[in-house]
């Protein structure tokens, strides 16, 4: 179950990562070709008559408009994926918000009373968990259930918000449980609601 959910976590970071790359570079490319459009024409300096300054602002919208088409698209394709992968977020969304008080208790216990969220340097975070956070976001479809419950402090859980931890990050959870959690019981932290 730990290599299913950690190739899972893998494919979903990465691919959330990449299109918010892409959609910044789009972005940035959107706005080099407008500025590029507006850049003042050799031609056009000189006449200053109403009929060559109406001139020069047809040439320069349909040169930004011309300049914004292709980059234009993208980012509505960029729009539509996103909002495809936002909707089947919250078709995955478990229908329990809350963890129980038993699972409460149970993941309290398995982190010894201790954040098992990252402090400076990758370690282990020192203060007293307060919380059960949801390690994969139940708002994007992360499961109410011990495997997906992490123990965490007031500020780890502000901190880490409804981020997608990253592949490193749901690894060295494992490896630091391997510390404190008996070999009995598993290690595995990260777990999504199947898509319904």
């Amino acid at each position: 179950m730990g290599d299913d959910s950690m190739v899972e976590l893998k494919r979903i970071y990465w691919s959330r990562q990449a299109l918010c790359v892409a959609y910044s570079a789009v972005v940035m490319w959107l706005g080099a070709s407008v500025v590029l459009a507006l850049m003042p024409n050799a031609n056009a300096a000189g006449s200053h008559s109403a009929a060559a300054v109406a001139e020069i602002l047809r040439g320069m919208v349909d040169g930004v408009l011309a300049a914004v088409t292709v980059p234009g698209l993208f980012v509505v394709v960029l729009t539509v994926v996103a909002a495809v992968i936002r909707a089947r977020d919250v078709k995955r969304r478990d229908p329990v918000r809350r963890f129980s008080r038993q699972q409460r208790r149970e993941g309290m216990s398995r982190a010894e009373g201790q954040c098992e969220m990252e402090a400076g340097f990758r370690r282990r975070c020192s203060r007293p968990a307060e919380h059960g956070d949801h390690f994969y976001p139940w708002s994007k479809g992360g499961s109410t259930s011990l495997q997906n419950f992490v123990a965490a402090c007031a500020r780890c859980n502000r901190t880490k918000g409804a981020g997608v931890p990253s592949p490193g990050q749901q690894e060295r959870i494992e490896r630091r449980r391997r510390e404190y959690v008996p070999p009995s019981r598993p290690v595995s932290v990260g777990a999504r609601q199947p898509l319904s």
